[in-house]
């Protein structure tokens, strides 16, 4: 099982950045995908999550109508564009899958580094 995220990269405050992760050796499309993060000194929190079938969305207060997460089962990839980025977002962004019934993530990724600086 694999979960390999790409996107990350220094970028200003007010930029826009797209996040991928694609998984491989498990049932992409039956799983719960999220979007976590966890910045220097903190601890990590869930950013965002996609259910499916469906799609349903949800997001954390801090990134609410700037992030929007999205899954395309056809490519096992799910994406978070991040728009209106501010210094706080800096962060190490892991995708996490976990099936349906399971409340904790069962998969994690190694994580990519996302930096807003001027």
């Amino acid at each position: 099982v694999q979960l390999v995220e790409s996107g990350g990269a220094l970028v200003q405050p007010g930029g826009s950045l797209r996040l991928s992760c694609e998984g491989s050796g498990f049932t992409f499309s039956t799983y719960v995908m999220s979007w976590n993060r966890q910045a220097p000194g903190k601890q990590r929190e869930l950013v965002a999550v996609i259910f499916s079938p469906g799609g349903t969305t949800n997001y954390a207060d801090s990134v609410k109508g700037r992030f929007t997460i999205s899954r395309d089962d056809a490519k096992n990839t799910v994406y978070l564009q991040m728009n209106s980025l501010k210094p706080e977002d800096t962060a190490v962004y892991y995708c996490a899958a976990r099936p349906i019934w399971n409340s904790n993530p069962r998969y994690w990724g190694e994580g990519t580094q996302v930096t807003v600086s001027s």
